[in-house]
């Protein structure tokens, strides 16, 4: 129970929380009333930046979702160009990030990241198509147990500033470890095939837990 109401918080959470621990207190010395506010500023900051424990499926014929959020794109796109993969057809699930969402990413199975790419952009609402495109957003293809390439795209959005990368090029993950996270409202997409989609449109879903796609 203790775990669920104060869950433990991100390391990338604990400049921001101080400083808007420090703010609250400096503003409380002036104005009770604008204080209140602040706090209610902290309390969000804490949250925004918990990252709690999940539980996996550990059963790899499966894709678990890689971000909590709202599913907003099912669709057959192309693969990503920085990633020479445009001339491949993939299945893509996009997943919108709010700024009330956990915003720790997961490796939807396990597997080898084989490649990892950044690259700068705009900072686009997150939930427009052509955020993909043109916003900051870092790529890893994973090479998964079966053999199977997946790609996993983070997508800076309107208010975020800082996508956090926790892996290596190399690094060998089991399924729904983190990967990382992406600082203030944002998108994570997911490429793969061959597999049938167990999500649709408008449903949300839990990093780590939720069950994608399978075999």
């Amino acid at each position: 129970m203790f775990n669920t109401i104060f869950p433990k918080i991100h390391k990338e959470g604990y400049k921001f929380l101080a400083i808007s621990i420090l703010a609250t207190f400096v503003v409380l010395f002036f104005s009770k009333l604008v204080g209140i506010i602040f706090i209610l500023i902290t309390i969000w900051v804490y949250y925004f930046f918990r990252d709690p424990e999940r539980f996996s499926i550990n059963d790899d014929n499966y894709l678990v979702s890689p971000a909590d959020g709202l599913i907003t794109d099912i669709s057959e796109k192309s693969g990503p160009e920085e990633l020479r993969l445009e001339n491949t057809s993939f299945t893509k699930v996009s997943v919108f990030m709010n700024v009330f969402n956990c915003h720790v990413n997961r490796i939807p199975s396990s597997g080898i990241i084989e490649e990892i790419f950044y690259k700068p952009g705009k900072f686009l609402n997150a939930s427009l198509d052509k955020a993909s495109e043109e916003n900051e957003r870092n790529y890893f293809k994973v090479k998964l147990k079966n053999g199977e390439e997946i790609v996993i795209v983070q997508i800076a959005g309107l208010i975020a500033r800082r996508i956090v990368c926790e892996v290596e090029q190399g690094q060998e993950l089991n399924q729904g470890e983190r990967i990382g996270m992406i600082r203030f409202g944002s998108r994570v997409d997911i490429y793969f095939k061959n597999k049938k989609i167990l999500v649709k449109l408008g449903q949300n879903v839990v990093a780590g837990e939720s069950l994608l796609a399978s075999e």
